[in-house]
């Protein structure tokens, strides 16, 4: 139970359950304005949990689209959405995290977002960390939507079974339809519910109502492109790999952990001429973050970013992958990665485009990105994809979010068609080696609408 111990206004919004499972709907029109931060006594450390805030000062910030944040003093720093279910603010050496308020009743939510559940604030260097709330000094109308998750129909429809007929009708529709990429028959989702099949996209919690849009390519942007190459991939740059082993993330939504921490593993094998090869724990994040919501999905921006420069990432052997929830068991004496920086590519949520993809690839590594898995992708194979509409799509037009890497992009040669290079975590079995060829240049899925990337700390 979260309890707020200032006013009596927000004691009265108490819910049961954990902050992280959040279906909050917050946007930039939501969030953007004035702002007080209540924060407690500044003498935690990363192992507060914030289920309470007993606040002792209060610091005023307004959050200006589309990054900047000033405090009371004139400060200025700046700010990003996550998604839209949290924002992170950082302004006069100090950092700020949490997730937006709502409440839940029997499948109805309410999002409120013009305050926030208690989250952590801490100083630039990741000391002196306090519990705070905020809350917006103009009010902001309650958002109300159904969770689809919730309605009867709809879970039964959840419990239909992706049959081997069904993917063969699909596939041989697909091959029908197009050439320019192939389809084929996976026996790893014969059977599979639409339920588990989702988790598979990045879990319920990523469940996401259309494409996210691509910020627009500007003329100084599509200057700087010109100076790139016109093909790149980061598993072979002069005959070499840089890019971590492709893995499987098997029936748990945790694509988003994969995917993060595969930024992290391409970019030490960069800054250290492949000296050192981490592969990192999916687990420990799994069941030690307080930042994502397990197999049920969460946001590769709080793992690789937060989570690494905050906690720090373990090593896979320090709490090997089961692809479950579970408790913390994270083998204590490992040592810890850290993460240095991290960012929306663009510099906040909403900024990223074709271009600055192309250019954060070339010039840092490997990114982070996420798109919309639609029925027809997962009998991917080869080829470049694009979405096709079927007669006999299985998923009832409920797309969700799943989180991948960008490793390369390309031009094909008897198509001109543009493309990018991109990592998945469904196993070396599916598509091209673990590895699929997706659209450039229009956003297809909404693959260049979100990316992520950081800077890691080589041990």
């Amino acid at each position: 139970m979260f309890r707020y111990l200032c006013t009596a206004v927000l004691a009265a919004l108490l819910i049961a359950g954990t902050v992280a499972d959040t279906p909050a709907n917050c946007l930039y029109s939501d969030i953007q304005g004035s702002w007080t931060f209540y924060e407690g006594e500044r003498n935690l450390d990363n192992t507060a949990t914030c289920d309470t805030v007993d606040p002792v000062r209060e610091v005023k910030i307004t959050l200006s689209y589309p990054d900047v944040a000033t405090d009371q003093y004139g400060n200025v720093g700046t700010w990003t959405l996550i998604y839209n279910q949290g924002f992170d603010v950082t302004v006069n050496g100090r950092t700020y995290f949490a997730f937006s308020y709502y409440t839940s009743d029997n499948g109805t939510v309410t999002s409120w977002c013009d305050r926030t559940f208690p989250g952590w604030s801490h100083d630039v260097t990741v000391r002196h960390w306090a519990c705070y709330y905020a809350v917006k000094d103009t009010p902001v109308t309650r958002k109300v939507h159904v969770d689809p998750f919730s309605v009867t129909s709809y879970r039964d429809l959840m419990q239909m079974k992706f049959t081997r007929d069904r993917q063969e009708l699909l596939v041989n529709e697909i091959n029908r339809a197009q050439t320019m990429w192939k389809a084929k028959v996976y026996e790893q989702f014969e059977d599979k519910t639409f339920e588990e099949l989702i988790q598979m996209s990045g879990g319920r919690r990523t469940w996401v109502p259309q494409r996210a849009t691509a910020a627009p390519v500007t003329s100084s942007q599509k200057q700087r492109v010109s100076y790139l190459p016109k093909q790149w991939d980061w598993r072979n740059v002069d005959g070499v790999n840089y890019v971590s082993p492709v893995r499987n993330q098997e029936q748990c939504g945790s694509c988003f952990a994969f995917s993060a921490l595969a930024v992290l593993e391409s970019r030490i094998r960069i800054q250290t001429n492949n000296t050192q090869q981490p592969v990192f724990s999916v687990q420990d994040v799994l069941g030690c973050s307080p930042l994502d919501q397990g197999c049920s999905g969460g946001f590769p921006y709080l793992i690789g970013g937060r989570y690494g420069k905050d906690y720090g990432l373990v090593e896979e052997a320090c709490n090997p992958y089961q692809g479950v929830d579970s408790d913390c068991s994270t083998d204590t004496s490992c040592d810890r990665h850290y993460t240095a920086e991290y960012s929306y590519v663009g510099g906040y949520y909403g900024a990223t485009n074709e271009v600055t993809l192309q250019e954060a690839l070339v010039q840092r590594g490997p990114v982070a990105v996420a798109f919309m898995v639609y029925d027809d992708f997962r009998s991917y194979t080869s080829g470049i994809y694009r979405h096709i509409e079927t007669r006999v799509d299985f998923d009832p037009k409920v797309p969700s979010s799943h989180a991948v890497l960008l490793v390369g992009y390309g031009v094909d040669a008897a198509s001109g068609e543009k493309y990018w290079i991109v990592k998945n975590s469904w196993g070396e079995d599916w598509g091209d080696a673990g590895y699929f060829k997706i659209l450039r240049g229009v956003n297809e899925c909404g693959i260049e609408a979100e990316g992520v990337e950081a800077t890691p700390i080589p041990l």
